[in-house]
C-alpha cells in the first residue's frame, strides 16, 4: 500500500478576483487541510480554508496571485506525502490504497479490479470494475466496505464474500 502521496482535494477553479480557489474535498474535509501547512511537495502554501456550504472549500494559497493564476489551477490534485499522514488503526484504510487492487471472491474466483471508493452516507462502497467485462449488464460491481461483504484486504487484493459477486 506504498504510495507516495495521497490526494486530499482538487482544485475545480478560480473564486472571485484575489486568487482564491475552489476545491473539492477528497478526504475527511477542510479540517484534513488544516492540519498541513504545505502540499504538493511543498509548491502550494495554506493561508486561509473555509467551507463553500455545498460540501466544498474556498482555499488561499500564498503563491497563488489573483484569478488569472488560480484559473490556471484547475484540475490540480492538493496532495500531501503519505508519511505526513497519521498512522491507521486495525481495520482502517486510505482510500488511495484499495484503488487497483485485485478483486477476487472468498472462493478463489478472480473477479476483476477496485476502480473506486464511493460514500454516499452510510459506509464507504468499493466500485470494482468486472474482468472480463460481462457483454450485458453492468460492467462494473458497488460492494459495500464492510466485513460481510469485504471478507480481507491487503496491499495486493481485495477478497470479497461470493454473495455479494454477481453471476
Amino acid at each position: 500500500m506504498a504510495k507516495d502521496s495521497i490526494t486530499l482535494a482538487a482544485i475545480t477553479g478560480a473564486h472571485g478576483v484575489a486568487g482564491e480557489v475552489r476545491l473539492k474535498l477528497l478526504g475527511e474535509g477542510i479540517d484534513a487541510l488544516r492540519q498541513h501547512a504545505s502540499f504538493n511537495d511543498g509548491s502550494l502554501t495554506l493561508k486561509k480554508i473555509r467551507s463553500d456550504n455545498k460540501g466544498g472549500a474556498i482555499a488561499r494559497f500564498a503563491e497563488v496571485n489573483g484569478r488569472t493564476e488560480a484559473e490556471k489551477l484547475r484540475g490540480t490534485a492538493i496532495t500531501i506525502a503519505r508519511e505526513a499522514l497519521p498512522d491507521l488503526e486495525d481495520d482502517e484504510y486510505y482510500h488511495a490504497d484499495l484503488i487497483g487492487l485485485a478483486v477476487e471472491t472468498d472462493a478463489g474466483k478472480q473477479i476483476g479490479k477496485s476502480i473506486a471508493v464511493h460514500n454516499f452516507g452510510a459506509t464507504d462502497i468499493i466500485e470494482i470494475a468486472l474482468e472480463p467485462p460481462p457483454e450485458k449488464g453492468t460492467k462494473t460491481l458497488m460492494v459495500p466496505m464492510t466485513r460481510a461483504a469485504v471478507v480481507e484486504w491487503d496491499e495486493a487484493r481485495l477478497v470479497i464474500s461470493q454473495d455479494f459477486a454477481d453471476d
